[in-house]
């Protein structure tokens, strides 16, 4: 493995000596390629999250001033309407994958600059036009206040907006506290063998509860609450986080909990980026590896990651949202920067951090 560490302190060889331990499960080491200037958000992140720089490094700096420049994010934003945002305003969800929604978690996924104009409009609109003013969850469809339609909120939409938003800069924004406060209130984790929860929002969406809660819906919501920082995460955000895991381990990340030997989901196996409402087994990893759980029923998931890796340690783009996005993302079928950035940050935190 070539090493991109040199002339370091104590402190920066200890982490070349765990990279070395982690990289052990690769079969090549694709850190340089990551590094490419060709897609500034893989750069940033991979500078970050794999070789440990701060937001102040000069690398770092310049690559997220690179993502406002050049790829994915400018093309995105230049197709912003004036009123923040993209299509027909009041299709912010139903217009896949080109609607407003949409283009704010793409956006949050490529790491967009939280003070850039046009992504705070779109922030506000989303908050305006898709957030229920009455429980604070997040609705496909705009109601007769304004807000969000109060019949229509959608877990996983809920998980996915407050995802989005905390990573563009609003955490501290009382209504993304008050939607945060609804997936630790509302959320379900059941699991087929208690009988589903009743009333309101229960009652009018069987799929997203029921009996068995939908995984999408559990894995957003904790998606979301994950990038809470832990010294702000209240009490019931941290039950609710424990509840959520122990969902997920109890699947074994992708497999029916009643039934370990068959995968809930053959889509789950096949990696993507960006995922929107969908999951797989790589997200869900993540997730858990991002909230510090290094737990035995992962392993089957972990090998699974290990094993998709091609002789020059890349993993392909198995799934794609491409010809339906407002800009298309990598290449369907080939080797994917987004997919082997995640699969790595995912064995790094698996394999070096402390449980």
């Amino acid at each position: 493995m070539k090493s991109y560490h040199v002339g370091l302190s104590q402190r920066d060889e200890d982490v070349v000596k765990d990279l070395r331990s982690w990289k052990s499960v690769l079969k090549a080491d694709p850190t340089e390629w990551l590094l490419g200037e060709d897609n500034p958000s893989v750069r940033c992140f991979t500078l970050l999250e794999v070789l440990d720089k701060s937001e102040n490094d000069p690398q770092v700096k310049k690559s997220r001033k690179a993502i406002m420049q050049v790829g994915a994010v400018p093309k995105i934003l230049s197709k912003q309407k004036s009123g923040g945002y993209w299509e027909v305003a009041e299709d912010f969800y139903v217009s896949k994958y080109e609607g407003t929604v949409w283009q704010l978690m793409v956006l949050a996924e490529l790491g967009a600059d939280p003070d850039e104009e046009r992504v705070k409009r779109a922030c506000e609109f989303v908050l305006e036009h898709s957030q229920d003013r009455e429980s604070g969850g997040f609705s496909h469809r705009q109601g007769s206040d304004g807000g969000g339609a109060h019949d229509k909120v959608l877990p996983c939409l809920t998980g996915n907006m407050i995802w989005s938003l905390i990573r563009l800069g609003h955490l501290d924004d009382a209504r993304v506290k008050r939607g945060i406060e609804w997936i630790a209130r509302y959320q379900r984790f059941d699991d087929a063998v208690e009988k589903p929860a009743k009333g309101w929002p229960y009652d009018n969406h069987e799929r997203c509860y029921g009996t068995h809660s939908c995984h999408m819906g559990v894995v957003k919501a904790l998606k979301a609450l994950a990038e809470i920082p832990a010294d702000k995460r209240s009490e019931s955000v941290k039950c609710t986080i424990e509840k959520g895991a122990g969902y997920l381990l109890k699947h074994h990340v992708h497999k029916r909990s009643h039934d370990l030997t068959h995968v809930s989901k053959t889509e789950w196996l096949h990696f993507g980026f960006p995922l929107m409402w969908n999951t797989d087994a790589l997200e869900i990893l993540d997730i858990l590896t991002k909230l510090g759980y290094h737990d035995e029923r992962m392993q089957e998931a972990i090998d699974l990651v290990v094993s998709k890796q091609d002789d020059l340690g890349r993993w392909k783009l198995e799934r794609s949202f491409n010809g339906r996005l407002q800009v298309n993302i990598e290449q369907k079928g080939k080797p994917s920067k987004w997919v082997t950035l995640n699969a790595l940050r995912v064995l790094k935190r698996f394999y070096i951090e402390p449980p």
